[in-house]
């Protein structure tokens, strides 16, 4: 399995590991560590001397109770550290669900929207859609998360009962929508959105039936990286009481991405690169 991206044609044969470089000084992991242009470009390059094989730069922070950044705010934080980024040889990706940040970011060569609202945001005093972004571009890649309401208030009131079902319709019905447009398969990739409006009951069921997913037919992105539901089933030493900080949630991190490679991720989103690539490389060897 390929994934196109504007460069790059992405062979999937093997997982690919997306190391995430937030821009950002609200991130709920690692936000504020890298506040300028200078050190989230030395993050960059420490990332892919890690083993990283594609970038993903986010300038607004998703986390639960975030609050919305203006356009021109996210692009200025996003676009110098971008303009030297596309020059180091390997896919960039963007999160963002702004059309405005998108074409941006694709204008200056981007090769992937990585977008937790999968294109149905859009801005009531700007004409431009997401999905018109996308279809009008001859061939970046696409990521189409699954949410369930919104950043500040998904965590207040999450999905009920089996979400699987709701999750694979909605990925389906999306990455449709877009094949419409004329958006080739080979495009687009789907993330079941782990943590954007479910429990913690409801993440790990859908890690246990990420499978199911692939009938869909295109290639998963997994982002379990340091998320809370980790945090809720690891304590931090065994015996304990309590939940992993985020800062204790590497090992939980990268055994949730070894299970979802396991169960057909071809993408995994991560924090610690070094650490999961070589978990990655020790679960090739036994293949």
């Amino acid at each position: 399995m390929i994934w196109q991206t504007t460069r790059f044609r992405i062979a999937l044969s093997r997982p690919q590991v997306m190391g995430i470089v937030n821009i950002t000084p609200d991130s709920f992991s690692d936000g504020g560590s890298h506040p300028d242009t200078r050190s989230a470009l030395a993050h960059c390059e420490r990332l892919l001397q890690d083993g990283a094989d594609i970038l993903d730069l986010g300038a607004e922070s998703t986390r639960p109770g975030a609050v919305q950044v203006p356009v021109d705010q996210e692009l200025a934080r996003l676009l110098p550290v971008l303009r030297e980024a596309v020059k180091l040889g390997v896919p960039v990706s963007i999160d963002t669900y702004k059309p405005r940040v998108m074409q941006a970011a694709l204008d200056l060569g981007a090769d992937i929207v990585n977008d937790i609202w999968a294109l149905r945001w859009q801005d009531t005093a700007d004409p431009l859609d997401g999905r018109a972004v996308v279809a009008g571009h001859p061939t970046c890649g696409v990521c189409l998360m699954h949410m369930h309401g919104e950043p500040r208030t998904m965590q207040i009131s999450p999905m009920e009962g089996d979400v699987l079902p709701a999750v694979s319709t909605f990925l389906a019905d999306t990455a449709q929508g877009l094949r419409t447009r004329g958006v080739a398969a080979e495009r687009i990739v789907l993330d079941p959105g782990i943590g954007f409006g479910k429990t913690v009951a409801q993440n790990f069921s859908l890690l246990a039936r990420q499978e199911e997913l692939l009938g869909l037919g295109y290639a998963l992105l997994a982002g379990w990286s340091r998320k809370s539901s980790l945090g809720a089933v690891a304590s931090p030493r065994p015996g304990s009481v309590g939940t992993a900080g985020q800062h204790e949630r590497m090992a939980p991190s990268i055994a949730a991405a070894l299970l979802a490679v396991e169960r057909g991720a071809a993408v995994v989103r991560v924090h610690d690169v070094r650490e999961t690539v070589q978990a990655l490389q020790v679960l090739a060897a036994i293949k």
